[in-house]
């Protein structure tokens, strides 16, 4: 009996690369971006009303408001009070100071119409860094609509 030996046969070397581990990474990828892109996201939290704005009542405590004009000067009033111009640090002094002796005291924003965006932003981001739990926006009516 006569054994035939067969020499093996020498593989060619593939040069191709293999993307599926590539894919697979890929996919990945793109669920952990689609996951995490919402939680980015910055901003400010602001309680809208529902409905058309109405003044506040008359026998509530007058709410501080908190100011700034066109030039960028911070302004805290209470009520009828004189407002005077306060830089950032004085304003996150005194609305933590009023905070401290009145908790449930309410803050609403007032914007001249010629100030940026940004600005008010920036205001309402101090009033929420030092310690405001929510925000009204002070509005004059319009005096077109009818």
């Amino acid at each position: 009996m006569q054994y035939s030996y067969r020499s093996p046969k020498r593989r060619r070397v593939v040069a191709e690369i293999n993307v599926v581990p590539y894919i697979d990474v890929m996919l990945v990828l793109l669920i952990i971006f689609m996951v995490t892109a919402p939680l980015v996201t910055q901003g400010v939290k602001v309680d809208l009303p529902q409905a058309a704005a109405q003044s506040l009542p008359d026998d509530s405590k007058p709410p501080l408001i908190a100011s700034i004009d066109k030039q960028g000067r911070y302004f805290l009033s209470v009520g009828e009070s004189v407002e005077t111009p306060l830089d950032a640090q004085e304003m996150s002094a005194l609305v933590s100071a009023q905070l401290a002796l009145d908790p449930n005291a309410q803050f609403v924003v007032k914007g001249d119409a010629d100030v940026a965006y940004k600005r008010v932003i920036d205001l309402m981001v101090l009033l929420q860094e030092a310690g405001v739990p929510s925000l009204g926006l002070m509005t004059e009516p319009d005096n077109n609509e009818k």
